[in-house]
């Protein structure tokens, strides 16, 4: 048998040589990466420096135009010749004229308002007048004829010889003429027995003898007549009063807001409606528009009627 133990040998001296020979070459390589890496690290890092110089410097540029721009944008508003000043002034004015329009129109309307209160003010202080007016002639001529009745009263009470008014008058008289001539002395009168002094005029005398006349006359057959007068003159009263912004008259109620009609003596009788109830006055509203007021004691007296409609 023959054994060829050199050729094993041979070939692993080979085998020895190519791993030795790897391992070189991987040597080399691993260096040529090193470098090539931090060559490759500085074009990188040069890249960015000019990267962030360009960024800079477009920033830069980007800054003074837009300075630029809201510079002009500013010299534009300044002179009122920005779009964008333009439009929203143009609204303004607008909304300014209008404005003053409708505030033109309000003003005319307040002087319209305050022009008709003063008209109605005015046009109430005159019926208020003319009103007090009828009262204060309806109050003097009542007195008047009150006054006219009780001397009539008086003239047909009276039942006594007028010589003492005759004698007092034509004293008067006596005085009235002769106004320069000394006053006669009268003669003390002598009397005898008892006697009284009266120290009172002639007139007063008269004026006691007529109310002690009227105070017999009241006992005798003329109380019947003068309770028959009164009982007609109280036939003329009505029942009026005021309660809780309420009229009471001749039985029935009335308040604000109904409509009555009103009758005067002599006159055509009106309708109206009530606004106001006081306690001693009655307002009320005409279908014209004008306003007017009843005293309450003019509806007792009788001057005017009311009733409901």
């Amino acid at each position: 048998m023959e054994v060829d133990f050199p050729e094993q040998e041979g070939s692993s001296s080979d085998e020895e040589d190519s791993e030795t020979s790897s391992v070189s070459e991987d040597g080399e390589s691993s260096e040529m990466d090193d470098e090539d890496c931090e060559r490759r690290r500085m074009e990188c890092l040069d890249e960015m420096t000019n990267l962030e110089k360009q960024f800079t410097d477009l920033k830069d540029q980007l800054y003074k135009e837009r300075l630029s721009q809201v510079d002009a944008k500013l010299q534009e508003v300044m002179s009122g010749k920005a779009p964008e000043y333009l439009e929203p002034l143009a609204n303004l004015q607008e909304n300014m004229q209008i404005r003053t329009k409708v505030a033109g129109i309000y003003r005319e309307l307040c002087l319209e308002s305050v022009k008709h209160k003063y008209d109605c003010e005015i046009q109430a202080a005159f019926q208020h007048w003319e009103s007090e007016k009828l009262l204060l002639l309806d109050t003097v001529q009542t007195e008047l004829e009150e006054k006219i009745r009780r001397l009539e009263e008086d003239r047909h009470s009276i039942d006594i010889t007028s010589e003492l008014w005759n004698d007092e008058l034509q004293s008067r008289k006596n005085k009235k003429k002769d106004p320069f001539s000394p006053d006669k002395k009268k003669k003390p009168v002598v009397v005898s027995g008892p006697y009284i002094v009266y120290m009172l005029q002639d007139l007063d005398i008269l004026e006691d003898w007529t109310a002690i006349r009227k105070a017999m006359a009241t006992l005798g057959p003329h109380r019947v007549k003068t309770d028959v007068s009164s009982s007609k003159s109280d036939k003329h009263q009505h029942t009026a009063r005021s309660e809780d912004g309420r009229l009471f008259y001749d039985g029935e109620w009335y308040s604000r807001g109904q409509t009555i009609c009103i009758d005067k003596k002599d006159e055509y009788p009106t309708s109206a409606i009530i606004t106001t109830i006081n306690h001693d006055e009655v307002w009320f509203k005409r279908v014209d528009g004008s306003k007017s007021k009843l005293y309450i004691s003019q509806l007792q007296k009788g001057k005017y009627t009311i009733k409901h409609t």
